[in-house]
């Protein structure tokens, strides 16, 4: 299904517009009925998730919280994944690692970013969680912008006992991207043309539709739902 926001149009009514929609990006030839029950992903099924670059801009800030935008504009989006083994049970006490840019594409801690500026000592768009009995972790956060060369992602790495397990990104609808970027401010601050999407990153082409977040809306609140399965 298609997302369209009106030019001009407010957050609230652009959010309004979106429908919940299901990704199918979840599809494993063979999964236990009692574990797909249990999945978080609408298409009730996982397959195992590919590794993705970590990129340029990780660190660990050493910050275990659910809140990571730090007040930065943007849509609001609550961002939740599911961390399981290859035959789709939940891994609880699993740690999850997110980290992405801001509306204007800008990441925390680094210098050289988009309009020269230099955000280290800053930690917006990071944080840590450890997964419950279910595998879960959620964070609340800000849908993510675009810089040169990428579409709007998030970064991930999943740890257990230690351990990078997988390392990955998350993707999201190229029609949903055009519409927030195109009509929402801060967003639309900047030229749409100028923006990449899925079909134009070769790293979300090799990922595929795994990494495809499945979507959905809450109010003025969009909602992202992404299995991680690890081998």
């Amino acid at each position: 299904m298609a997302h369209r926001f009106a030019q001009g149009a407010t957050r609230r009514e652009a959010l309004g517009m979106i429908a919940v929609t299901a990704s199918g990006a979840f599809v494993a030839a063979s999964v236990r009925p009692a574990a797909a029950q249990a999945l978080i992903s609408g298409a009730g099924m996982c397959r195992l998730m590919p590794e993705t670059t970590a990129g340029p801009f990780y660190f660990d800030p050493q910050l275990r919280r659910s809140d990571i935008s730090e007040g930065r504009a943007g849509v609001p989006l609550t961002a939740r994944f599911q961390i399981v083994s290859a035959d789709c049970r939940p891994l609880p006490g699993a740690r999850l690692d997110i980290w992405h840019c801001d509306a204007q594409g800008v990441y925390s801690g680094y210098p050289g970013q988009p309009g020269g500026l230099d955000t280290r000592g800053q930690t917006f768009m990071r944080g840590t969680q450890f997964a419950g009995e279910d595998g879960i972790v959620s964070f609340s956060t800000i849908y993510p912008g675009w810089y040169p060369g990428r579409s709007p992602h998030i970064h991930f790495s999943a740890i257990i006992e230690d351990r990078v397990r997988a390392t990955g990104q998350m993707f999201f609808p190229d029609s949903l991207s055009r519409d927030i970027y195109s009509s929402v401010l801060p967003y639309s601050d900047r030229p749409v043309a100028d923006a990449v999407f899925n079909d134009r990153d070769g790293i979300a082409r090799r990922a595929g539709r795994t990494a495809l977040a499945d979507m959905a809306r809450a109010g003025e609140r969009l909602q992202s739902a992404l299995v991680v399965a690890i081998g």
